[in-house]
């Protein structure tokens, strides 16, 4: 398993509709065939920045993803709200407490 974060910054004005969007897309998203968790977080001193985190049994799991009209539309309409360009990092998951 890895985990996929991405980093994405947002023009304030546009911060509802973003939020409003990935509530119609989360659901599918996190359906997708390999996807195992999906997160939304929220910075809490820079609040127009947001990360998404997401649990992948394999990277041709993710890259079915990125290769898929789901992803094509949700990301030509997320990139709409931006106000700065994303990051993206693939970690591999070595440990985790509960």
């Amino acid at each position: 398993m890895f985990v996929r974060i991405v980093k994405m910054s947002f023009e304030p004005s546009k911060i509802e509709a973003f939020l409003a969007y990935f509530e119609t897309k989360k659901h599918l998203i996190r359906g997708f065939d390999g996807c195992e968790f999906l997160e939304l977080y929220r910075d809490k001193e820079n609040t127009n920045i947001f990360f998404t985190y997401s649990y992948w049994r394999a990277e041709s799991d993710l890259d079915n993803y990125r290769n898929s009209d789901l992803f094509k539309t949700v990301w030509n309409t997320t990139k709409q709200f931006f106000n700065d360009r994303p990051e993206a990092w693939s970690v591999d998951k070595l440990m985790s407490l509960k």
